[in-house]
């Protein structure tokens, strides 16, 4: 059975499904496809912070209060040196531009009923994908039990889908880095900070974070080559009362275990003829400054609105310039997030003497120099 759209999303995470509705939102046909369940995907546990930038794409587009809710608001962010507290009021910092608590989950379901009430098209279980044509005048996509023709396709699949996989060779350069450091985090039922805690301390990095009113994600540093999830409980607890500089922490039940790779990688230009990579199919960034979900979303709104433009108006300039201004803000949050992980950590470092004072240094900056905090509260609100 073939069918024919004028857009085509491969993928239904954050960046397929906020496309998918600023494109309905816009007037543009679109079909979703998505290999996995419904309940696969609204259940998939990921960490969600929306900065000030990704909030307002949806304010444009009038889907703000059904989006972005009234998910707790960004305060105070405590940084513990060797236990000794220091806050930063980053909103205040960035003008009054707080971001949002929105776990993944929450955004992902309310981006699936959005889309579904509007008269959507969204397929779950299509298995099998395979992208054709990409640099040709009518590309489409062919899945188990079905073949979509599309004047567009959008690779919204992640960094393992098969979007960027079907580029040719030698069309993409790519980019990795592997930053040498991993992180625990577990999930427990146990009180939450009154504000995010982030622990710098020679014994490691750890970090807390609130999940709700009753439970609460912890981050530790481990040393590649070692897997934590073979540690004790008690262990994990005790590391992280020696990190967060806080002997009283309360331990509860730990519903979940997951390890984090804090690796980043960006693959140049983000399209192929007819195909654009949006979101973690073209990037791959660390979870400090919790940038790779905003990337996700603004990549989403970029190629909205080329897309828009050229059906619409018979205007490709959008899309045309879609790489480049996708890629500009890109690099800069992967500076910023490599910086950061690097101060953090390594003022933490015994081993490296020097790079442990450079980091104190950086750190102090943050705490000392008005221009240095507003800088760094300007990168956590998301640039223009």
């Amino acid at each position: 059975m073939r069918d024919e759209t004028t857009v085509a999303i491969i993928g239904a995470g954050p960046a397929g499904l906020t496309l998918a509705n600023l494109l309905q939102r816009s007037g543009v046909d679109c079909v979703v496809l998505e290999m996995r369940d419904r309940s696969y995907v609204e259940d998939r546990q990921r960490a969600g912070i929306i900065d000030h930038h990704a909030g307002r794409i949806f304010e444009e587009y009038g889907l703000a209060d059904r989006i972005v809710g009234d998910g707790p608001v960004e305060t105070l962010m405590e940084i513990r040196t060797e236990g000794v507290p220091r806050f930063l009021d980053t909103p205040a910092l960035a003008g009054g531009r707080p971001s949002r608590l929105v776990p993944q989950q929450m955004l992902v379901r309310r981006l699936i009923a959005a889309f579904l009430e509007g008269g959507g098209d969204l397929r779950f279980g299509a298995a099998g994908v395979t992208l054709h044509d990409l640099d040709g005048p009518q590309p489409r996509v062919t899945y188990d039990g079905g073949e979509l023709g599309a004047a567009y396709l959008a690779g919204c699949d992640g960094f393992h889908g098969v979007s960027r996989r079907s580029i040719p060779a030698g069309a993409l350069e790519t980019y990795s880095f592997d930053h040498g450091i991993g992180w625990y985090t577990v999930l427990a039922d146990a009180p939450p900070p009154r504000y995010p805690l982030m622990g710098v301390s020679r014994h490691g990095f750890a970090a807390q974070f609130a999940r709700g009113p009753h439970a609460s994600r912890f981050y530790l540093q481990y040393q590649p080559g070692e897997d934590p999830r073979s540690w004790p409980d008690e262990h994990a607890w005790e590391q992280l009362r020696l990190r967060l500089g806080d002997p009283r922490l309360v331990a509860g039940p730990i519903t979940g275990r997951e390890i984090v790779e804090m690796r980043s990688f960006v693959a140049e230009p983000m399209d192929f003829g007819r195909l654009f990579l949006v979101g973690d199919a073209a990037h791959i960034i660390t979870p400090m400054g919790a940038k790779g979900m905003n990337l996700a979303l603004s990549d989403a709104y970029v190629l909205a609105q080329g897309l828009t433009d050229a059906v619409l108006k018979g205007d490709e300039a959008g899309l045309r310039e879609y790489s480049a201004v996708c890629l500009r803000r890109t690099w800069d949050y992967q500076e910023f997030s490599r910086w950061y992980a690097e101060m953090v950590h390594q003022a933490g470092d015994e081993s490296e003497p020097f790079r442990r004072k450079l980091a104190l240094a950086r750190l102090d900056r943050l705490f000392t120099s008005p221009a240095a905090a507003t800088a760094f509260a300007d990168l956590m609100a998301g640039t223009d």
